[in-house]
């Protein structure tokens, strides 16, 4: 007799990707940085900022193993919770792996395998089935597409949080986007993509992003118009928008005076936010508000160091055991972030 398992809280579409990386300076000439082959993916980063607040049999993600996959990886991954991951094995294929190349201060990206992207039917059928909240990072016209196999099944109703990929936040996908927001109850660009979208100035401000978040909302975000838009700001923080109420800012953790140092490697941040998100929301009952102060955290842990934060046990003072990520409190970090917001709101 076949258990019943219970649906995950959070599963992220999103890919996982062996990272490669070059470092030349702005001229082209290798500067001699090294750095060996990686974690990378949204979907890793987005299924790691949820683990920071959920164990392994409530989040998950699909990775596709090719004969290539290293050992040290595989090891890697495994300790935040092996029931965290679904692996399919390919054989006969590499890993999908993508190059990171950095000239000088920018960074070019492209894939060096072809890619296998993930949909809600590879979900069926598995332990990854149904979650309540799904995340996906693509084009709005995919976004589409995904939602449409989501609508063939008339009892899976998730909260959905999209991730807009960046190289199609052009105002010309701004017409398939509108098409698909009343089926998203999140929708999360960062600031200057949701700008781009909008053909709006792209020097981001905390004013101009309010209006970004009003013309989003306008639109008709979610069903009957109940959802969300949470625009990602970098330092600024970032602002929370509901229609009929006004917007929140909602600050970085390491955004103050003297967090520079703090501040390693974005990347891989605003996944992580999204998945901090989507744990906040079932830990907080659906309040996108609150959520957003673990979808912070999330990312606060994720930049701190190049690649993935590192999960370690510990004990607190009672003596029990107890996760700690980048040997510091997910908890610990939430009291101290409500505290700031409620000192900042009282000095207003």
């Amino acid at each position: 007799m076949a258990l019943h398992r219970s649906p995950r809280e959070f599963v992220s579409l999103g890919m996982f990707i062996i990272d490669e990386f070059s470092f030349a300076d702005e001229h082209g000439n290798p500067t001699g940085k090294c750095l060996p082959p990686q974690i990378g993916g949204g979907g890793t980063y987005a299924a790691i900022g949820a683990r920071i607040w959920l164990p392994p049999s409530s989040v998950g993600m699909i990775i596709d193993r090719g004969d290539d996959f290293p050992v040290h990886i595989q090891s890697a991954l495994d300790t935040y919770g092996e029931d965290l991951w679904l692996f399919r094995d390919n054989q006969g294929r590499d890993t999908t792996r993508a190059l990171n190349a950095y000239r000088g201060e920018l960074r070019g990206f492209e894939y060096l395998t072809p890619r296998i992207r993930i949909t809600p039917h590879d979900l069926s059928g598995t332990k990854l089935a149904r979650p309540r909240i799904l995340h996906f990072i693509c084009s709005p016209s995919r976004a589409s597409e995904i939602m449409a196999e989501v609508k063939q099944d008339d009892s899976w109703h998730p909260t959905t949080v999209y991730e807009p990929i960046p190289d199609r936040c052009v105002p010309e996908e701004l017409p398939a986007l509108q098409a698909v927001l009343p089926d998203i109850s999140v929708l999360s660009p960062n600031a200057e993509e949701a700008l781009s979208l909008l053909s709006m100035s792209l020097s981001p401000t905390k004013a101009l992003v309010e209006e970004a978040c009003r013309r989003f909302l306008d639109m008709g975000v979610g069903p009957e118009g109940r959802g969300s838009v949470i625009i990602r700001s970098g330092a600024m923080g970032a602002c929370v928008a509901e229609r009929g109420q006004p917007a929140i800012w909602v600050d970085a953790y390491w955004g103050g005076p003297g967090s520079a140092a703090k501040v390693v490697d974005v990347t891989g941040a605003g996944n992580s936010f999204l998945g901090g998100l989507g744990a906040g929301l079932a830990l907080a009952n659906g309040d996108v508000r609150e959520a957003t102060l673990y979808a912070t955290i999330s990312a606060s842990f994720t930049i701190e160091q190049e690649g993935l934060p590192r999960l370690t046990q510990g004990t607190n003072e009672d003596g029990r055991q107890v996760e700690r990520w980048n040997e510091d409190s997910p908890e610990r970090r939430l009291k101290e972030l409500r505290h700031r917001l409620a000192t900042a709101k009282g000095t207003k």
